[in-house]
C-alpha cells in the first residue's frame, strides 16, 4: 500500500510540475504517466478517469492558495485591510502560476464534487474504504473566508453575493491583466496597476475605506 500510495503522489507531482511550466494543455494522462515512468494504464489504478487526476492536481493549488491566504492575511489589522492582503494574493498567484490557476477554476475539466465519476472514489476500485477528499472541500472554504470578511467589512447587501461579485471582479482582473489587456489599457507598472485595481475593486463592492 506504500508503494502505491507513492506512486499515487508522483502522479500528482508530475502533473502539478507539468501545469505550471507547461500549461492545462500539457495535462494528458499519457504524458503524465510517461514522466512518472510507468506505463499509460497505471493510473487507472488510483484516478477512474482523467478529471479525477486533473483534480487531484488542482486541489494541490487551491492548498498553496490557501497558505498564501492565511500568510497574507495575518499581517493585515482590520477585516478591510485583510480583504485587501487577500485580493492582492490572489492576483498574485494568478499571475505567478498561470497554468495552475487556469486549472482550478476550469471545473468543466474536473469533478468538483464527484469523486471520479464512477463512484469508486479518486483512489479507484482498490481504494481503502476512506473517502477521499472532495475538490469542493478545498474551495468552498476560501469563499467562505471572504464572506466572513466582507461581513465584518459592514459592506450593504448580501454579504455572499457581495463576496462573489469581489470575487469574480478580481478573478477578471486577474485574466486581463495576464492577457495584456489592462496593462494595456492603463500603461501602468505591474505591481501598482495590479494593487490599484484591487483597491478599486474593494471601493467598488465594499464602498470607501474609512479607514
Amino acid at each position: 500500500m506504500e508503494q502505491d500510495s507513492s506512486l499515487r503522489e508522483r502522479l500528482i507531482d508530475v502533473g502539478v510540475e507539468l501545469v505550471l511550466t507547461e500549461g492545462t494543455a500539457a495535462l494528458g494522462l499519457r504524458e503524465i504517466a510517461r514522466r512518472a515512468g510507468v506505463s499509460h494504464g497505471a493510473p487507472r489504478r488510483h484516478f477512474p478517469t482523467h478529471h479525477a487526476l486533473l483534480s487531484a492536481i488542482a486541489r494541490r493549488g487551491f492548498a498553496d492558495l490557501g497558505g498564501r491566504f492565511a500568510a497574507a492575511t495575518a499581517t493585515a489589522s482590520s477585516p478591510r485591510g485583510q480583504v485587501r492582503a487577500l485580493g492582492c494574493a490572489y492576483v498574485g498567484y494568478a499571475l505567478e502560476h498561470r497554468g495552475m490557476f487556469e486549472l482550478m477554476f476550469r471545473h468543466d475539466l474536473l469533478d468538483s464534487e464527484a469523486h471520479g465519476g464512477t463512484g469508486q472514489g479518486a483512489d479507484g476500485p482498490e481504494t481503502t474504504g476512506q473517502r477521499p477528499p472532495q475538490l469542493r472541500e478545498s474551495t468552498i472554504p476560501l469563499f467562505r473566508m471572504l464572506i466572513g470578511l466582507v461581513s465584518r467589512c459592514g459592506a450593504t447587501g448580501d454579504a455572499e453575493v457581495v463576496a462573489a461579485a469581489l470575487w469574480a471582479n478580481l478573478h477578471g482582473v486577474a485574466q486581463l491583466w495576464a492577457w495584456g489587456s489592462l496593462p494595456l489599457v492603463l500603461g501602468a507598472g505591474h505591481a501598482a496597476g495590479v494593487e490599484r485595481l484591487v483597491d478599486a475593486a474593494l471601493d467598488a463592492h465594499l464602498g470607501p475605506d474609512q479607514g
